[in-house]
């Protein structure tokens, strides 16, 4: 069940890797870095713009990944990335 995201919780933006560039980050993210467009309060500072990678743009926060809260979304993001890794 998709939802919306919850403004400030950046768990997206720490607990995954991403592989693809991201400006500052040519050689993406490892798992648990905090990306270095996200803001102190945990906000992106590339949303909606084109430069945002696309795997950012397509994910779709939902209850069961980002659970009632930013705590509960690390701890379950961190699992599915463990899980995932090669």
């Amino acid at each position: 069940m998709t939802m919306e995201c919850r403004v400030g919780c950046g768990a997206c933006c720490i607990a995954p890797s991403i592989s693809s560039p991201i400006p500052g980050m040519p050689a993406g993210k490892p798992a648990g870095v905090r990306c270095i467009q996200l803001t102190e309060d945990n906000r992106c500072r590339l949303f909606g713009k084109p430069e945002r990678p696309s795997v950012c743009t397509q994910f779709q926060a939902a209850l069961d990944i980002c659970g009632e809260g930013r705590v509960e979304a690390l701890i379950n993001l961190s699992r599915l990335e463990k899980l995932t890794a090669n």
